[in-house]
């Protein structure tokens, strides 16, 4: 289905974007930039209302960063009023985009999404294809499956980032074209800068060694799987320090109240506020290793994100986490318990394999390609035969 870009096809991409925060918009707005790249007409459409204020669990949903100037940003839906969304679908159903590219990552957003591409899709030319970051929900609520099934049945195929979450696509729709397309590398950031320009921009010990938790802190994620590693380490020994980088999306005094518990505050540190875009290159620039211990996942933003920093990571052997991180290469891939984390970090340090990981993470992120997510956007596209 895929045309030269001279023929100049429409491209709409429904999800996340500026004024909205977040790895969702960071993702759909370099994704438009890289269809603009090849010469297509790309507009988004995002949320003027994403999350009612009471179900949103941090302190905002918007960003703090100026609008990006070369994207065409419709703000426009409203996640609970089906009006809004009856008149956007109608908006869009008169355009006749060739192609619609729906990120779908919650339920909740079943009902909105599921009606706007119903409408759109009655034009008889727009196909629909979802970007399915999860399919089956990290923390389930009633109504779950419900809406997704609602959602999935108004779309003509669909991209799973995980062999995870493609398994669970394929139970809820196993006759339209879906395919795993690895989640490409976040390439909109700040270069890396060096480790004591990092530490002194952060107000840290270039001395010491940093291990770095980054992104929002929800139960799933299993911070409290690493403060209970980090607590086995040796950590003036081998003078470790723990960076805990973004906004809770959960109460924390029980984080707190573990910390003390364990006697580690003195070798955490606390960066609880959200880490906007402009910053995120100083944590993982002061940093030798990511760990991300969680307990459920299908894939992860932050893998990329240290794929681009060319950091070597730490993750548990779930979901789509292991097929990201060759084992014993690109970093390790251990078990979800805080004896066998503490073990990889003990290892990576004392067998000094920050330098042969990173090498490896440099020369494997070249597979994280847009293209190739693009290429399967337009494969999932194509009509069946």
């Amino acid at each position: 289905m895929q045309k030269k870009p001279d023929t100049k096809q429409d491209v709409l991409i429904i999800g996340p974007a500026w004024p909205l925060r977040g790895g969702l918009s960071t993702y759909d707005q370099i994704l438009a930039s890289e269809f603009l790249a090849k010469g297509f007409n790309v507009k988004i459409l995002t949320y003027k209302l994403q999350y009612p204020a009471f179900l949103f669990p941090g302190k905002t949903q918007f960003s703090s960063d100026p609008a990006p100037e070369h994207l065409d940003i419709d703000i426009r839906m409203n996640s609970i009023n089906p009006l809004n969304w009856i008149f956007t679908g109608f908006k869009y159903r008169k355009q006749k985009p060739d192609l619609v590219i729906i990120r779908y990552w919650l339920p909740f957003m079943g009902p909105c999404l599921g009606t706007i591409a119903r409408i759109i899709k009655g034009n008889g030319r727009s196909r629909i294809v979802a970007i399915t970051d999860n399919v089956i929900p990290h923390e389930k609520r009633i109504g779950d499956t419900l809406f997704t099934k609602y959602f999935l049945k108004a779309c003509h195929g669909f991209v799973a980032m995980s062999q995870s979450v493609l398994k669970d696509l394929k139970t809820f729709e196993n006759n339209k074209p879906s395919y795993y397309n690895p989640h490409p590398i976040y390439n909109s950031f700040k270069p890396a800068v060096s480790k004591k320009e990092a530490c002194d921009l952060l107000k840290l010990d270039e001395a010491k060694n940093y291990i770095l938790f980054f992104g929002f802190i929800r139960a799933y994620k299993g911070l409290d799987l690493l403060l209970q590693a980090f607590a086995l380490l040796k950590r003036d020994e081998q003078k470790l320090k723990l960076i805990v980088a973004g906004e809770f999306y959960e109460d924390e005094k029980p984080y707190l109240a573990l910390i003390s518990k364990l006697g580690i505050e003195k070798d955490i540190l606390l960066h609880k506020e959200f880490i906007p875009d402009s910053e995120v290159h100083l944590y993982f620039s002061a940093a030798d290793v990511t760990v991300q211990p969680y307990k459920d996942a299908t894939q992860s933003g932050v893998t990329q994100v240290a794929y681009f920093y060319d950091k070597p990571m730490i993750v548990t052997n779930i979901g789509g986490l292991s097929e990201l991180v060759p084992n014993e290469k690109a970093g390790f891939v251990v078990e979800r318990n805080p004896s066998d984390i503490a073990s990889a970090i003990e290892r990576f340090y004392r067998e000094n394999r920050a330098a042969t990981m990173s090498e490896f993470v440099r020369k494997e992120k070249n597979k994280y390609s847009w293209d190739s997510m693009i290429n399967s956007l337009w494969k999932a596209a194509e009509k069946e035969s």
